[in-house]
């Protein structure tokens, strides 16, 4: 992928440099032909007066000034074509390098059925809502047949309205909010009553000196955090010492970052979307940033496959050939490996958990169990197998099937 990128790079600037260097060229030589021009001008006005006919040296002068002109432009529009030529081998380096054919990593399918065409409209949709694209959302609503009783857009359309008050450095209506949902953002220990009070104490204190006594009326709101907050609450009434002098000279300077504000909206968005039982980004949003991510090397591996004619190697596409990492942000849910056959748990193959506490495949169930002294008995009830990491034996009916 960096290397296709380098490549488009280096077309890129070659063209660059070439239409810096011709508008320079350009302009210089228009230049000079305008010059020219109006010297022949200014010397045919003093020459040929009260309508004298043009010399022969003057008529020679015009033509040798015409030829000069058409070889200019000749020159200029031949150096505009080759110009093109460079555009277009950007846009080949670009075919070349990047793969727009997505088919070949693509579910034959997967948009196919009610079912399916439903559950993309509904993702659609709540991205719409969560934007505060209300009106997007009603449409999307109305012309692909979904029902309008999921989505209640009312508390949406406040989520997003105070999400702009904040962006605007007005608190008021998140301080509302926290007040209207105290008792169920302390059952899920936030803190972000707390956190909007001190940005609006900080508010206070850049009034200087004379909103003392109001910031010291305010800091009484710091009460029922004392106990979870108390270094902050501490540095909040060391800063009005300095209020006579200027904070932002003082060692509580940092308290004016405007990074606050920043984080005061993340932290809006994290509660409020836990309280609706919502994810703090957009599932819409995830999926497309993952696929971003999973294209490149899937369509590199898939060319290199066509390349050394081996596509059979990878034929299952509910499943990668290699793994992909999408980061942190994108792990939702444990991942489990088996031991014994070095391979991740998927549907098909599932965790089991045996007796003695181990955890394994069902494929390695399986084999240890065919494998075994016990599997000669025809009768599987019979049947037994020991655990590969400790001498604990037990029937496979015994395992248990494990859910992350």
């Amino acid at each position: 992928m960096e290397s296709s990128i380098a490549a488009v790079d280096r077309e890129v600037d070659r063209i660059l440099s070439k239409f810096n260097y011709i508008d320079k060229h350009t302009a210089n030589s228009l230049q000079e032909l305008l010059t020219h021009v109006e010297g022949i001008k200014i010397e045919l006005r003093q020459c040929c007066q009260d309508g004298d006919q043009l010399s022969l040296s003057h008529i020679a002068i015009l033509n040798q000034c015409i030829t000069r002109v058409k070889e200019a432009v000749a020159r200029l529009s031949l150096e505009h074509k080759e110009l093109h030529g460079g555009v277009s081998k950007v846009g080949k380096a670009i075919d070349k390098n990047f793969v727009s054919d997505f088919n070949s990593i693509c579910i034959e399918g997967a948009f196919d059925g009610d079912d399916n065409k439903r559950e993309i409209n509904q993702v659609i949709c709540e991205h719409f809502l969560r934007q505060g694209m209300l009106d997007l959302a009603e449409s999307l609503v109305m012309e692909s047949g979904l029902e309008s009783g999921i989505y209640q857009k009312e508390p949406f359309l406040e989520l997003h309205y105070i999400l702009e008050a904040l962006k605007a450095h007005n608190l008021w209506p998140a301080l509302k909010w926290v007040d209207e949902y105290r008792e169920q953002l302390k059952c899920q220990n936030s803190s972000l009553e707390f956190k909007l009070h001190r940005l609006f104490f900080i508010d206070i204190l850049r009034n200087g000196f004379e909103s003392q006594m109001e910031a010291i009326a305010y800091a009484k709101n710091f009460a029922p955090f004392a106990a979870a907050h108390t270094k902050d609450i501490q540095v909040l009434m060391g800063s009005l010492l300095y209020l006579r002098q200027g904070i932002q000279d003082s060692p509580y300077a940092h308290i004016f970052n405007p990074i606050a504000w920043t984080e005061i909206a993340d932290t809006f968005i994290h509660d409020s979307c836990t309280l609706l039982g919502l994810s703090v980004d957009s599932p819409l949003s995830i999926v497309v940033k993952a696929g971003c991510a999973a294209l490149p090397p899937l369509l590199t591996l898939k060319q290199m496959m066509q390349q050394r004619q081996c596509s059979s190697v990878w034929s299952a596409k509910d499943e990668l050939p290699v793994e992909i990492d999408l980061g942190r942000e994108c792990r939702f849910h444990s991942v489990f490996a088996c031991p014994i056959l070095r391979q991740q748990s998927s549907e098909g193959n599932p965790p089991v958990r045996l007796i003695c506490g181990h955890v394994i495949s069902r494929d390695a169930l399986n084999k240890l169990t065919t494998s075994n002294k016990w599997a000669i008995l025809p009768n599987p009830m019979f049947h037994k197998l020991k655990c590969p990491y400790c001498p604990v034996e037990q029937a496979p009916s015994e395992a248990t099937l494990i859910h992350f």
